[in-house]
């Protein structure tokens, strides 16, 4: 079993008490404030704001990966995940291969922007997905060992704020945020 099959299985299976004692609608209410970075998280939209051409493709000292390798891995898992939560006939991917650029890969701005709006976009596919009150989170996905909409979004959220605060601190490390942020 590969490590995105293991993750997925570890992290956590769906049951009918997913949620705890928290409402659907009030579970449904978390996982949009994780998606958004409400609360404890940065949004995504604030940390790449405004990255300097010079920085999509810098290598931060000791790290293998500049900032847009990062954003694509986020937006490739992201794309996974979307996948795998509506695709009957999904069929895994290869870690490390489809989850992250090449590493000598180099972006231009556009290609840049065209990452950060393919994130954009299918984070708001999600969040459509778990706003939907039409849609039982808790509901076993039936092509899956198991596993809820609640689940999939949750990593998904979760795996994009672990990445947003590591964005975050490529962008101190590098100097590349203006002078005025905090």
């Amino acid at each position: 079993m590969n490590r995105v099959k293991r993750a997925r299985l570890a992290l956590c299976t769906a049951s009918a008490d997913t949620a705890g004692t928290m409402t659907s609608d009030e579970a449904r209410e978390q996982l949009l404030a994780l998606l958004d970075g409400r609360g404890a998280h940065m949004p995504f939209e604030a940390a790449v704001a405004d990255l300097p051409d010079e920085a999509i493709n810098a290598l931060p000292p000791n790290v293998p990966y500049s900032p847009w390798h990062l954003v694509e891995h986020m937006r490739l898992t992201q794309r996974d995940m979307i996948e795998y939560v509506t695709d009957p006939d999904y069929r895994e991917k290869h870690w490390p291969a489809d989850f992250w650029p090449a590493p000598e890969a180099r972006a231009t701005r556009e290609q840049w922007e065209a990452s950060v709006q393919s994130f954009l976009e299918d984070r708001a596919a999600l969040r459509a997905m778990a706003a939907d009150t039409a849609r039982d989170i808790d509901e076993l996905i039936p092509w899956t060992p198991g596993h809820s909409l609640f689940r999939c979004v949750r990593i998904i959220g979760d795996h994009n704020a672990y990445h947003l605060g590591e964005f975050a601190i490529l962008r101190q490390v590098m100097g590349s945020w203006s002078p005025d942020h905090r």
